[in-house]
């Protein structure tokens, strides 16, 4: 089987490296690609935003998958694309990703399916919702509607911070058209976690929980960013939680999309978190995360090309997922600056003695012509662990860490911390 990977971070790395492991996969190609994907599948010079150039490219090549890693192509409807052209692709359609292109969508099925959230309100008028700002109560939450690289979401210690969200997002309009909606909700306190879901349509299969670190710097401190580091599994998240979960968001959101004739098809990422009053939907993406997909598909055991096939073609009931018992820990080493401004084409150095059981996704990192690697974007690489406990896995990353070097590196010393304290 032929198979594309849509995408150049560490998770279309990690995707690529688990299929790798398939028997059913007999080649790999990925577009674009990173230094990372290079070694084990053949990149495409194709951007992941031109549609037309992956989808004919793969009609081309005879891809039996594809496999769309980003948000933005989903957003695009790559996949409807893809099935005009009569090709398989695992993702959801462009109308089954409004769950997560359109965050107003999103909080209008959950209020019409009484599917726990944040209250809240969503304007298209800047005035309007700067005088309901006034009237709440800090912390209080800003989210821009559209895609936004992860950082569309302001929560706001104080009510004038969270006048400038608003003015940055709806004036200023860094988002450009994310921002001509926004979202203003409560503040909910609790435990976060990502519960992902393959699911078919009609069935919703749970994946092992995992935690992931939004914020720059150490005890959450710094700007938001589209991740620094993630673990799985998470203490305090069992598997009653992961059940109750099922029966009460994930399974009700697939029924309704279902009910509404746009079927959800792919991974349903679903951002929890766990408040006095039980758990609530922050929200929900439309595919794999970044990076807990970097800790979730190294405690895979089954064939993920068996599970995204089953997905595609509405047979998930007749599969059956394992997965190990291990805890996984991955730290996101990082250019100085980011997420704001950072060099780029600086060379990674990797020194003898990394442990050869540390397992290393690439994002932002390029191969120069004499195989040298060197960065080339925010987040650069993935570094994770597995170990029968997070204490051991975690332990593993941080003492290898230091053989990976790259000028400037930034990464945070306390992925994990609180599941060893």
């Amino acid at each position: 089987m032929k198979v594309l990977v849509i995408g150049n971070g560490a998770r279309e790395h990690a995707l690529a490296w688990k299929l790798a492991g398939s028997t059913r996969v007999d080649s790999i190609f990925v577009a674009p690609g990173n230094a990372g994907t290079s070694a084990i599948a053949q990149n495409l010079d194709i951007a992941s935003s031109d549609i037309f150039a992956v989808v004919q490219k793969s009609v081309e090549l005879k891809i039996d998958l594809a496999i769309i890693g980003p948000e933005a192509p989903l957003a695009a409807g790559i996949v409807n694309r893809f099935q005009e052209k009569g090709l398989k692709a695992f993702g959801p359609s462009q109308e089954a990703a409004r769950l997560e292109s359109s965050k107003v969508f999103a909080r209008n099925l959950m209020q019409k399916h009484s599917i726990p959230c944040a209250a809240g309100r969503s304007f298209t008028d800047y005035m309007e919702a700067l005088r309901y700002l006034q009237s709440q109560p800090a912390p209080i939450v800003i989210k821009a509607d559209g895609l936004a690289a992860g950082k569309g979401v302001t929560v706001a210690n104080t009510i004038q911070e969270a006048q400038e969200a608003l003015k940055y997002m709806m004036k200023d309009r860094v988002f450009g058209t994310a921002g001509d909606r926004v979202i203003i909700e409560e503040y909910l306190s609790g435990k976060e976690v990502s519960l992902l879901a393959f699911t078919d349509g009609k069935t919703a299969v749970p994946m092992v929980p995992a935690c992931d670190y939004k914020r720059a710097y150490d005890n959450d401190r710094g700007p938001n960013t589209g991740g620094m580091g993630s673990y799985s599994p998470p203490g305090f998240f069992d598997t009653k939680m992961i059940e109750h979960i099922l029966k009460t968001i994930i399974q009700p959101v697939v029924k309704a999309m279902s009910d509404a004739g746009n079927p959800y098809c792919g991974v349903l990422y679903t951002g929890l978190i766990i408040t006095d009053q039980g758990p609530k939907v922050l929200e929900f993406n439309a595919r794999f995360g970044d990076p807990e997909t970097q800790v979730i598909l190294p405690r895979l055991k089954s064939d993920l090309s068996d599970i995204m096939l089953a997905t595609v073609t509405g047979r998930l009931d007749q599969v059956q997922i394992e997965w190990s018992n291990d805890a996984c820990v991955g730290v996101v080493m990082a250019s100085g600056g980011y997420p704001d401004k950072y060099r780029t084409g600086l060379p990674i150095t990797i020194s003898p003695g990394l442990s050869e059981d540390i397992n290393i996704f690439y994002a932002g990192a390029k191969k120069g012509a004499d195989g040298q690697i060197f960065t080339d974007g925010g987040r650069v690489l993935t570094m994770t662990a597995t170990g029968h406990t997070i204490k051991e896995a975690r332990q593993k990353v941080y003492s290898n860490i230091n053989f990976v070097s790259f000028d400037n590196c930034h990464y945070r010393k306390d992925i994990a911390e609180r599941e060893v304290i």
